[in-house]
């Protein structure tokens, strides 16, 4: 299975390096480098890539601010000197964290997992709609110096808050630049159902359903959060969710 693969750092040695190592691992086909944050969201865009390995310090922009200018993240692995990120690393969910200089050792145990995990995908993907976003898929999420990667099928809900957006997953409610109505666009109504004006559900986290006043309905999601489905909404619910 061959999986293709970008590396963005500042330092050109760096990079060289890890495309030597990288050599020993044949499956992982190096497409580009990219030596700051926009030459790298270019080459992303151009080359949809399935991994990126990326420095976290870089001039300019970090590789934190990267990926929260991406859409859908590709598998990360996060290439440092800096061991006081690692912990903020791991918040985010990357797949791995190779300290420099990076030991053949540890980039192999790297290999291993974006492997695993992409079969893993491969395997429960469902073909849909190119620029639709799927349950496997992962986005990543910044609010302040918070950052995280979340699978789509952990989200709960989004709710609607100016020309922000709230996620619910787990514990967290973090706000993202988008409006509902964009978000709308990007997600598979399969599953996740634009409840009312305010708020997109989660059909899977659906717990409970009863009748509300208005003809309405009221939705209790797994998490403990109540969400109204306007009449208008409870047509089309009532529609998808019969035989």
């Amino acid at each position: 299975m061959g999986i293709t693969a970008i590396i963005i750092d500042d330092e050109r040695l760096a990079r060289a390096e890890l495309r030597k190592l990288l050599q020993q691992h044949p499956d992982i086909e190096v497409l580009d480098e990219a030596a700051n944050v926009d030459e790298g969201l270019e080459k992303i865009e151009q080359l949809n890539p399935d991994l990126i390995f990326l420095d976290i310090q870089m001039p300019g922009k970090t590789g934190f601010d990267l990926l929260a200018e991406i859409d859908k993240a590709p598998k990360v692995i996060f290439t440092t000197a800096y061991d006081e990120y690692a912990l903020k690393a791991f918040e985010v969910n990357a797949l791995d964290y190779l300290l420099k200089p990076i030991e053949p050792k540890r980039l192999a145990d790297a290999v291993v997992k974006v492997q695993e995990e992409i079969s893993k995908e491969k395997a429960e993907a469902v073909p849909y709609n190119r620029g639709i976003l799927g349950e496997t898929d992962q986005v990543f999420v910044k609010d302040g110096e918070r950052c995280w990667f979340v699978k789509l099928s952990d989200i709960r809900m989004f709710e609607s808050v100016g020309n922000y957006a709230k996620v619910f997953f787990g514990s967290n409610k973090p706000l993202i630049l988008k409006s509902l109505n964009a978000l709308e666009e990007r997600l598979d109504e399969r599953i996740f159902f634009r409840a009312n004006r305010k708020h997109i559900i989660n059909l899977r986290w659906v717990e409970k359903i009863e009748p509300y006043f208005n003809g309405g309905l009221l939705v209790d999601l797994k998490g403990g959060d109540r969400v109204e489905i306007s009449r208008r909404q409870t047509v089309k619910f009532k529609e998808m969710m019969s035989f």
